[in-house]
């Protein structure tokens, strides 16, 4: 059994830590854009809820209920995600993060299945074939973050025990999907003769830093606090989007 963290945040500070992050970088995306430090800070935000989902499959009492709440303002999202990074109400070239999400939750519930049958060469080849579908799926789908999204939400899961591996594993797949896969814009430093070439995407290593604090426990919570979580999603992309189109 994974063991406690002795200190740190709660899941209710998580939570709140992302959704400041998520709020300042949908910012700089809609009606501040040019204020870098916004989406510098904002790139926290996705990897505490990648983490958060794979906490949430694993402490729900019950899954279908779980997934149905993440279906639920998904589609509910739509509209309001559609208005902020598009400008439009049907904007199928990107869906929004639920949708990451949902197919994560899909693969990492393949794989606990597995686990029950008993057999590593199986466990593995799922494993393997499991990153690979959600690679594929990520991309075909338009999903927010895309490939790199759902690949995020494994990360968490493969490398989930605590153990210093599993933090080193974190590092180094976090390190390779930022940088990497979502390089991109960025930053470049002089230094002496040297110019150096930061990534954007790669203050969403900064995230680890809270998750390795995480000590475990719930923290406050209430009925109207779980469903402030989803609501804050598409409520504040909506206002986003509105004042956009004005």
């Amino acid at each position: 059994m994974e063991k406690e963290r002795k200190f740190g945040f709660t899941s209710f500070t998580l939570h709140l830590l992302a959704m400041v992050c998520m709020l300042l970088d949908h910012l700089w995306g809609t009606i501040v854009p040019g204020n870098d430090w916004l989406t510098c800070i904002g790139r926290i935000a996705f990897p505490i809820y990648a983490f958060m989902i794979v906490e949430g499959y694993f402490h729900t009492s019950n899954l279908k209920r779980y997934v149905g709440r993440l279906l639920l303002f998904a589609v509910l999202s739509g509209i309001p995600f559609n208005l902020a990074m598009g400008s439009r109400l049907f904007y199928p070239i990107h869906q929004n993060v639920l949708w990451s999400f949902l197919i994560s939750i899909g693969l990492i519930h393949w794989n606990e299945k597995v686990k029950q049958k008993g057999k590593m060469w199986l466990r593995i080849l799922v494993g393997v074939t499991s990153v690979l579908i959600g690679f594929m799926a990520g991309l075909v789908t338009m999903v927010d973050f895309y490939h790199a999204g759902v690949l995020t939400v494994l990360v968490f899961y493969f490398f989930r025990h605590g153990k210093w591996w599993c933090y080193a594993g974190q590092l180094l797949c976090l390190n390779y999907i930022n940088t990497e896969l979502l390089g991109g814009y960025g930053y470049e430093f002089q230094i002496g003769e040297e110019t150096i070439f930061f990534a954007r995407q790669g203050f969403a290593l900064l995230a680890l830093i809270p998750i390795w604090l995480y000590d475990g426990k719930q923290g406050y919570h209430s009925k109207w606090l779980q469903f402030a979580y989803y609501g804050f999603y598409p409520l504040h992309l909506l206002i986003l989007g509105l004042i956009k189109l004005l």
